[in-house]
């Protein structure tokens, strides 16, 4: 007789290890391997933004109000799973974890637990759904072995898990069906509620549930029978409301307008859509999303295996469902493989319809691997029991294969499993694949790659280009010190989504700057920043500056260098523009789709940055080195943007000698189209005395109509309005010229007594 209390628990317990003991040595086998690859993943670029969703619904539940809300970055992250993020923070809390390094750690191991909580209810679906334990193992093996969503379920708290909480949902609907209990019904609701309020796309299974409870009620017959049905509808819907709310506080003041706002929000476009590389195009935000987009996607990056089996699944189930219609009307097998089919289809279809946007592959539908996994599974089992001995051993083959195959790919690409793809793409060479589809959005390689780079050089410091953010806080707390900048780079006219991060040459042995070999990325190191800045400037100290007021700016070569001797807080925020114009604006790349195209228009291609991101602070000054395009360049013009960012800027310098020097400096531009003014310690007067420029044309009908009168366009203005006055006391400003031939040029300067200075001279390559 088996005694009452905790061991008669234990007693089950180790009763239904022993019945499953397969399954267990599978979960423990997957547990110790992710103890050994822990450290192999980098953290995730939305990592903190996802942190602080966590720390604002607990703020929030601790008291401090809607204050605590505001905390997270925009609305789609305060609707964004805060149950995960609340949790994974609040075990950061427990834990007493403070360094970046230890909480990206431990996030990826309890987010890793849900991925295989994930597999076990896959295990126990398959078991209810077939009865066979071969069957469950393969699934399970299958779930957990998927190349691109086992590296995910590390470091990305978003998609992971809410494939593992679609898989538990399953489970639970699956079981609330067969059982038709109160409490099963309650206990499936309460599972869909939680995924709700992971993604809105939880949604689609809400209505799989309740669609057939709908039928089921037409098919009812006795008024029992309605009644039960009646009863565990609404409780499954009750389970479901109380669990979505309960788990996001966001919601609680206000909840029916807010989520109201939150269906907008996810049934719209996103407001930051992105790039993805799908099938050697560029594409952006909703622009992508087609009807070929996510099987396409989800085709390339599955094993191939499991897709045949899958096909092989849903086929069987049409077949079923064309001979028996009626089953579709009863509770059973068939009417649960065919919502397995549904599901899929209606996802693409409603990502298609509302447009959402097309990023990072097919990652926010990665759910949608369970019903597809259970389909193959489906098929393995129809093709396993309707055949003979051979067959049968062929198809479990066949699932053999599949887990095998999948296996070998994981170990020999780890912990590059991110960047998967399967043999149905074209991986003759890895740039062809690179030029067809996006590698590694996620940039985990970096981390890797930065970890290589610090072994290789252990005494040495260095400054790390193209660092995404995460990366550094990932490593310990002794290569952070020797890490002096972190810089994001401009990359010669290619945005960062354009450069083939794909095996990159890696010459270890240079001490100097060299791009590492990597699966799936790209990243400059220099070693030694220090000695790299000061060859740069005493490189641009044998040249003359082309500027001395905040910045010090030099062209060398083919790149831009500035410094700011003992720069400040303020500096290090200042804010930069550089404008390069080509000798043929028609040979300027392409810009990225989806932004105006300025460089079509104004002939330039522009380049913001500032120091605290995109350069260094070494020994106390302020330094940026940005690359020049490759193509030839007539002019450059650069300056500082005022603190409110207006257009007006504190300098601004061309190439070109003065053609004037009397109290102001006149520049002509290289192709003749821009003046500069400039003087050196101008005082208040000079900066609010005004100027004169009058423009004369060759031909006299090529002016505006209310310029013909006087024989010239002309302009009158001050350097407060066309310019600025830099800190250091000099007065600049930069004109525009009329796009028409031009004779003559006369310009001045004057104030209430008459004319200062004036001049007259023909623009280059004039008359």
């Amino acid at each position: 007789r088996v005694r009452p209390g905790p061991t008669a628990a234990a007693e089950r317990i180790a009763r239904r290890l022993r019945r499953h003991w397969a399954l267990a040595a599978m979960c423990a086998a997957f547990l110790l391997m992710s103890m050994i690859v822990l450290n192999d993943y980098g953290a995730s670029p939305d990592a903190w933004a996802q942190i602080a969703v966590g720390n604002a619904a607990l703020d929030y539940l601790a008291g401090e109000g809607d204050g605590a809300l505001a905390q997270v970055l925009g609305p789609h992250d305060r609707y964004f799973g805060a149950a995960i993020e609340a949790s994974l923070v609040l075990a950061e809390r427990i834990l007493g974890l403070e360094d970046s390094r230890d909480v990206f750690l431990a996030r990826h191991f309890l987010t890793h637990l849900l991925f295989l909580a994930g597999g076990v209810f896959c295990y126990l679906l398959v078991l209810r759904m077939f009865g066979n334990r071969a069957l469950a193992l393969i699934a399970t093996a299958l779930f957990l072995l998927h190349p691109r969503i086992y590296a995910h379920s590390f470091f990305n708290s978003k998609d992971a898990p809410f494939l593992a909480m679609f898989m538990v949902s399953l489970y639970l609907t699956h079981r609330a069906f067969r059982r038709e209990t109160l409490g099963a019904f309650l206990l499936c609701g309460a599972g869909v509620g939680l995924l709700v309020n992971l993604r809105i796309m939880g949604l689609l299974l809400c209505a799989a549930v309740l669609i057939p409870r709908a039928l089921d009620l037409l098919t009812a017959g006795s008024g029992d029978a309605r009644q039960r049905v009646l009863l565990t509808g609404g409780a499954f819907a009750l389970a479901a409301i109380l669990t979505f709310y309960a788990a996001l506080p966001g919601l609680w003041t206000d909840p029916v307008g807010r989520f109201a706002e939150m269906l907008r929000l996810f049934s719209s476009p996103h407001p930051n859509p992105g790039y993805v590389l799908f099938g050697g195009e560029w594409l952006w935000g909703s622009n992508g999303i087609t009807l070929p987009y996510v099987p396409v996607w989800a085709g390339v990056t599955t094993p191939p295996a499991t897709l045949l089996l899958a096909t092989a699944g849903a086929v069987a189930l049409a077949w079923s469902a064309l001979r028996r219609p009626g089953t579709l009307l009863r509770n059973g097998p068939t009417r649960f493989g065919l919502l397995l089919l549904a599901l899929p289809v209606a996802t693409v279809a409603a990502a298609v319809i509302l447009e959402n946007p097309a990023q990072q592959g097919w990652r926010y539908l990665y759910f949608l691997y369970a019903p597809l996994l259970l389909l193959a599974i489906l098929g393995l089992h129809r093709l396993a029991s309707s055949a003979g001995r051979w067959p049968r051993a062929g198809a479990y083959a066949l699932a053999g294969a599949a887990v095998a195959v999948a296996l070998v790919a994981m170990v020999r690409i780890h912990p590059h499993q991110a960047s998967y793809f399967n043999a149905l793409t074209d991986r003759t060479t890895p740039e062809r694949l690179a030029s067809r589809y996006d590698m590694d959005y996620w940039a985990q390689s970096y981390h890797v790659l930065v970890g290589n780079v610090l072994a290789s050089h252990p005494s040495a410091t260095l400054l790390l280009r193209n660092l995404p953010r995460g990366v550094r806080d990932m490593l310990s707390p002794n290569d952070r010190e020797r890490i002096v900048s972190v810089a994001e780079f401009p990359s010669s006219g290619a945005s960062l989504h354009r450069l083939p991060r794909f095996f990159r040459a890696c010459p270890h042995a240079d001490p100097g700057t060299y791009a590492v070999r990597v699966y799936g990325a790209a990243i400059e190191c220099i070693v030694d920043p220090v000695a790299y800045f000061g060859d740069l400037r005493r490189e641009a100290l044998a040249t003359e500056p082309l500027d001395r007021s905040r910045f010090d700016a030099w062209r060398v070569g083919d790149t831009m260098v500035y410094v700011r001797d003992e720069c400040s807080r303020d500096d290090l925020d200042a804010r930069v523009f550089l404008h390069v114009y080509s000798v043929d604006p028609a040979s300027l790349p392409d810009y990225r789709p989806g932004f105006p195209d300025h460089r079509a228009a104004y002939g330039f291609e522009k380049r913001d940055f500032d120091f605290g991101v995109h350069g260094a602070r070494i020994d106390g000054d302020c330094v940026a080195a940005v690359p020049l395009p490759a193509w030839p360049i007539a002019r450059i013009e650069t300056g500082q943007y005022t603190p409110d960012f207006a257009n007006a800027a504190r300098f601004a310098v061309a190439e070109a000698e003065p053609l004037v020097r009397a109290r102001f400096h006149v520049w002509f531009d290289a192709d003749g189209r821009t003046l500069t003014y400039v003087r050196e310690g101008c005082s208040a007067d000079d900066a609010e005395t005004r100027f004169f420029l009058h423009v004369h044309p060759v031909d006299e009908d090529d002016l505006p109509d209310h310029r013909q009168r006087h024989g010239f366009d002309n302009l009158n203005f001050s350097p407060r309005e066309r310019g600025a006055r830099t800190d250091d006391g000099a007065c600049v400003a930069v004109v525009p010229l009329p796009h028409w031939p031009i004779a003559t040029i006369h310009t001045g300067q004057f104030d209430e007594t008459g004319r200062l200075w004036e001049t007259e001279f023909a623009p280059p390559g004039g008359p």
